[in-house]
């Protein structure tokens, strides 16, 4: 091991070592509570002043990771909230927690990576190690990344240092977090790799050293693949058993009573959040540069995309029979957030399901207890506030459409007053005392 590795490894073993964390999002935020309590002192970055404005407050913004998250960093004494890149160039290791969404055309956007890593390179020091862990296709940690790292005549596994390290968060779960996550590291050389294990085994109580940073980058692909072609899989049997008047949630709980060789995944009204519905097409597009078609993951992308709009024709089917027609129609949503009790929005099918709904002329407002406003996305335009979830709302509503089924939802006052429910989570099987015809999509 060359003198610099030595040196970097000797501040980590002693907690010496400055770490910053460049995006203090769902992945970045709760990576420097995780660093701090591991007794680093940590630099987060954002290059949104609000977000740093309400940590140096201690002021909450991810309501998910705790209301007291941004008073325990601020007390801490060993956490520096900042959005001045020259603040980096102190940094012995440095993690990038940056989105890595698609485009217009469903191919990879690494702008967020590469602006990050040409931002370090324009102020690292000698010897620092940068950690990439935003999801992408095997060989942009050292194809994209590395080369933006080596200008001005650096070289990788001496004078800086790089790994991959994929993100592993699940907002709103409570077992497990980043800290007791198994984590993976994987380097574009040995001693890459060996700074890595020990800086995250330093935070992470278990870290398994991969071969190489494309089995990483590969390994966190494969993971969120296998989630979406199996929530496609349900998501196609879903009409299909509709019309042999089978229950697929039944079905689902019945096949789920087997303790070996299967899995349950559960249908819904699409795919949400920043891993499912978007890591798929890293790989795919990838293939296609070595001659691949990865058909499992296309069909299954084609699937999950399907489901706002089967959902939003169940609705106009329900209201038909009630002999009324969608235009004009009252259509109250239950849930915007992608995934029950949080407050998170990115990629939420709700969008979808909301536009299409407005395009056929339903009058749509929503109740979510975790989302008081929804935004204008970037592919939408919705810039609705929810509504009070009460009785009058209820039974004034032709429709209520159940897409997120937050546990602070008031459910039986919704099986209660509600007359026409469209459930596309299986809610109402919880609820005891359903008045409401309940069309399940």
């Amino acid at each position: 091991m060359n003198q610099a590795a030595q040196n970097l490894l000797g501040a980590i073993d002693r907690r010496e070592a400055r770490v910053a964390v460049v995006g203090l999002g769902y992945v970045g935020l709760p990576l420097a509570r995780a660093m701090v309590g591991a007794g680093f002192r940590v630099i987060g970055f954002d290059i949104d002043p609000e977000k740093v404005r309400m940590l140096n407050d201690g002021t909450p913004y991810l309501k998910h990771l705790g209301a007291d998250l941004a008073i325990q960093l601020r007390d801490s004494g060993r956490f520096t909230p900042t959005f001045n890149e020259a603040d980096l160039a102190v940094a012995d290791a440095v993690i990038l927690c940056v989105p890595t969404p698609l485009d217009d055309h469903q191919q990879p956007d690494l702008t967020y990576v590469e602006r990050s890593a040409q931002m370090v390179s324009r102020v690292m020091k000698p010897g620092v190690l940068v950690s990439l862990e935003s999801t992408s296709y095997p060989g942009t940690t050292r194809g994209v990344c590395g080369p933006i790292l080596a200008q001005n005549g650096r070289r990788v596994g001496e004078d800086f240092f790089l790994v991959f390290s994929p993100e592993r968060e699940d907002p709103g779960r409570r077992d497990f977090h980043t800290a007791n996550t198994p984590r993976l590291v994987g380097g574009v050389d040995a001693f890459s790799t060996r700074l890595g294990v020990a800086l995250y085994s330093a935070a992470v109580a278990q870290v398994i050293e991969t071969q190489s940073a494309e089995v990483a980058e590969a390994a966190k692909l494969l993971e969120n693949i296998y989630r979406a072609v199996n929530i496609a899989l349900v998501n196609e049997l879903k009409p299909v058993l509709h019309d042999m008047g089978i229950d697929i949630w039944q079905v689902i709980r019945a096949a789920a009573t087997k303790p070996f060789g299967y899995q349950p995944f559960y249908p819904g009204p699409g795919l949400g959040g920043h891993c499912i519905p978007i890591d798929p097409y890293y790989l795919s597009y990838k293939a296609r540069e070595f001659g691949h078609v990865t058909r499992f993951i296309e069909l299954a992308g084609e699937i999950n995309h399907q489901m706002p709009r089967y959902v939003v024709d169940r609705v106009a089917h329900a209201l038909n029979q009630d002999r009324k027609p969608m235009n004009g129609s009252r259509v109250l949503v239950l849930g915007i957030a992608y995934k029950p009790n949080v407050d998170d929005i990115r990629e939420t099918p709700a969008a979808e399901v909301i536009t299409l709904l407005r395009e056929r002329g339903a009058i749509v407002s929503y109740h979510d207890p975790h989302v008081a406003r929804f935004p204008s996305m970037r592919h939408y335009r919705i810039d609705l506030a929810g509504v009070e979830l009460t009785e009058d709302a209820l039974r004034s509503a032709d429709c209520v459409l159940i897409i997120t089924d937050h546990d602070a939802i008031n459910w039986p006052l919704v099986a209660s007053a509600a007359g026409l429910i469209v459930d596309t989570r299986d809610a109402m099987a919880k609820v005891s005392g359903v008045r409401a015809r309940v069309v399940k999509a």
